[in-house]
């Protein structure tokens, strides 16, 4: 006869053996199950035997899964968002970056869990403020969150938008550092001509584009002195084709710099980069030039100055015109 049965005959009590050997007890009566402190007989065993005879001892509360979500909660909105085409046509990387930082919106105060309909714009603005020493971030956060109630607006599951009442913080708008000449100059000098590092710098500033167009150019985009091509941000949803002129001095530098057949810029094994490759070896050019704040993202506006110096105008907008050595070029959004 077991101990429990020989010292006590207490009734419901039942034990097993976990598969460490270690014998268990329970309270059971009916369909009800809880867990009793051992061993048998000790005051502990006791007092819960008491506890649940008289219904006020209660079982560990189960933890809710990770993927739990409240109903109409801001997470449950979010979950709606990602399945949604609004979401599906975003580029990859941007749905990459926008998921983190609703991310980390909900899971702020357990926020994530909260009615989305209680949200309002002072909450926004509460968070804001929270993240002023680093306004890049707390500008992405209100983007992130004006995108998401707008989805809620479009397919009528709010009727209003919070986020778009908060205002975004001043300073520098994509929270990038924007290059100096002397810090051009620098990075120049460390990485002189026929360098990978030197052609991707020459690409920024005479073409104004993007980090995820910059990686991709190529001898296939070259049609009778010009690079034409379709931007890749926006591709799906607002695809933009560029046409611009290669200028004579970037035409030396391609010309001088050894590289790939599809990809100007290549890695050391001659394969072409990743966005985030190529993002990740310009940090470690700048680097090693001394630049810690630098990086490709900051380029646009030193290019804008250095094609303005050369008589172009509007480089990222709707209708580009440039006058470079006596070639024009232009494209319609």
């Amino acid at each position: 006869m077991n101990e429990v049965s020989l010292k006590f005959r207490l009734k419901y009590v039942a034990e097993d053996t976990d598969r460490h050997g270690n014998v268990r007890l329970y309270y059971r009566r009916h369909s009800r199950k809880v867990r009793l402190r051992g061993p048998a007989g000790s005051p502990e065993f006791l007092a819960d035997y008491k506890k649940a005879a008289a219904g006020t001892l209660e079982g560990p509360k189960k933890e809710q899964g990770a993927g739990h979500v409240v109903p109409c909660s801001i997470r449950w909105l979010c979950v709606q968002y990602y399945k949604s085409a609004m979401f599906k046509e975003l580029d990859p990387r941007t749905q990459k970056v926008r998921r983190a930082i609703l991310e980390r919106f909900c899971q702020h105060k357990s926020d994530g869990d909260k009615p989305f309909a209680l949200l309002l714009p002072r909450h926004v603005r509460i968070r804001r403020d929270e993240m002023s020493d680093r306004p890049e971030a707390a500008n992405g956060m209100v983007k992130a969150l004006r995108q998401l109630y707008r989805f809620a607006l479009r397919y009528d599951l709010h009727d209003d938008n919070p986020a778009e009442k908060v205002e975004y913080l001043k300073g520098n708008p994509d929270g990038f550092h924007s290059w100096r000449l002397d810090e051009i100059a620098r990075f120049e000098e460390v990485h002189p001509v026929e360098t990978q590092a030197w052609l991707a710098l020459a690409l920024a500033i005479y073409t104004g584009q993007r980090r995820s167009d910059l990686f991709q150019f190529g001898r296939q985009h070259v049609r009778d002195g010009w690079l034409v091509f379709t931007q890749h941000k926006g591709r799906n949803r607002n695809p933009v084709r560029m046409e611009i002129p290669i200028i004579a001095e970037l035409q030396r530098i391609i010309d001088q710099t050894p590289t790939g057949d599809l990809a100007y810029l290549v890695t050391a094994f001659n394969r072409p980069f990743t966005s985030n490759g190529f993002g990740n070896r310009f940090r470690k050019w700048c680097d090693a030039a001394g630049l810690k704040e630098c990086s490709v993202h900051g380029l646009l506006k030193a290019a804008a100055v250095r094609l303005a110096e050369l008589g172009c105008t509007d480089v990222n907008g709707g209708l580009k015109t440039c006058q470079c050595g006596g070639v024009k070029a232009g494209h319609l959004a």
